[in-house]
This record gives structure tokens, C-alpha cells and sequence, in this order.
């Protein structure tokens, strides 16, 4: 994502009319995979944080469903899809987030390819909180229900091209060769970004990069 300054400065300012309150500001970056939501939502919590404006950051991610269990829906293949999520363990943390002042988030290790519980801890001096993942803004069912959660929603959406050639890197990265990596991108990833930009709810969307 190109300019990554310049965005978090568009949302620092749009986060600044938004209306006081004693509650917790919840941030939704969303987009499809390696559109730069982690990027973004990094760079976002440190500006925020350097301004004094106490942020933490909550992955999507820490919400894999572990690959047994993938495995015994026959959705291993899948992983990363939509329902290869524990979709409502996720939206029991973010209602903690606005009713309880400490939380500790689950991340996932990509390396381990595993969920680590308990990972990091939301304090309670965290008034801005970034909810970063791939379908915080899906048009389907229990995804939708997290939409009155959002006080700011942020969408991603680079070209399938753009997203293709940084699937494949991401793979390559990853110890894959060449076809592999091409094959896994072209296979899971690029037809979850399709939906992704297909059933997303855009018209709530408060700013699209």
C-alpha cells in the first residue's frame, strides 16, 4: 500500500470528528488478504499511541479455528475463509471490548501456523482499540452482526492483480516454490478476496483506500 503515512494521517483526522465519549473507540480496518490491513493498522497504533491517544490492537487472525477441527469439517483447504473462523468467540471479545476494562486477545503465529490463547492484553487505559481482518464488514450471516460494534470503518481494496503478485510473494515467503505458492494463492486466497470485495457492506464504509 502505497504512502502509508498518508492514510494513517486521513483516518488521525477523521477519528477527530468524531463525537467525545467515555466509551471505547473501536477502529474496524478491513479489506481482502495482503491489502496491507496489518501494515496500516500498526503504523495507525503507533501514531495514535505517540499522540497519547492509548490504543491496542486486536487481529482478526487470533480467531483461526485450529486445523483439527478444520480438518473434521473437511475445511482444511479452506483455511482462511470465512467459515473457517470462530465467528462468534470473535464478537463475545469485541462486546468485552466496549463492557470490560481488561481482555486478553488470542494472535496467530503464520509461522506455526497455530493460534497462541491469550497472547497480548487490552488495559484499561486503551480508549482507541484497531480490530484489523479480512471480513469485519461481510454481508453475511454473524458477520453482520458485528457492524454496530464499528465507531469508524476503514476498507482496503487494491487491484486482484496487485493482490495476486503479493499472495504469491507472501507464499514464496513461506518456503513454497513458485507453482505451489502461484497454486495456493490462485486456489483459497484470491476467491476470498473476490468475496471479500463482493460482500462486504461498502456503503458503510467511512473511508476507502
Amino acid at each position: 500500500m502505497e504512502d502509508i503515512s498518508k492514510h494513517v494521517g486521513r483516518v488521525c483526522a477523521h477519528l477527530k470528528t468524531l463525537a467525545s465519549s467515555n466509551t471505547r473507540i473501536l477502529i474496524a480496518i478491513a479489506g481482502p488478504p495482503a491489502s496491507g490491513k496489518s501494515t496500516l493498522a500498526k503504523q495507525l497504533q503507533m501514531r495514535l499511541n505517540e499522540k497519547s491517544m492509548s490504543c491496542g490492537l486486536v487481529p482478526m487472525d487470533g480467531f483461526h479455528l485450529d486445523n483439527e477441527t478444520l480438518k473434521a469439517r473437511g475445511l482444511l483447504s479452506r483455511k482462511g475463509a470465512p467459515e473457517t473462523f470462530d465467528v462468534k468467540g470473535f464478537k463475545k471479545l469485541i462486546h468485552k471490548l466496549t463492557t470490560e476494562k481488561e481482555i486478553s486477545v488470542p494472535l496467530f503465529d503464520r509461522a506455526r501456523d497455530c493460534v497462541i490463547p491469550d497472547a497480548v492484553c487490552i488495559q484499561e487505559h486503551h480508549q482507541y482499540i484497531i480490530i484489523e481482518g479480512n471480513y469485519l464488514f461481510l454481508d453475511e450471516k454473524l458477520w453482520r452482526d458485528l457492524q454496530t460494534y464499528w465507531s469508524l470503518r476503514v476498507f482496503i481494496s487494491p487491484s486482484l492483480k496487485v493482490l495476486e503478485q503479493r499472495l504469491i510473494q507472501r507464499w514464496l515467503a513461506h518456503g513454497l516454490d513458485a507453482a505451489a505458492a502461484k497454486e495456493r494463492a490462485a486456489s483459497n486466497d484470491i476467491p476470498n478476496a473476490e468475496r471479500i470485495l463482493e460482500q462486504s457492506n461498502l456503503q458503510a464504509v467511512d473511508i476507502a483506500l
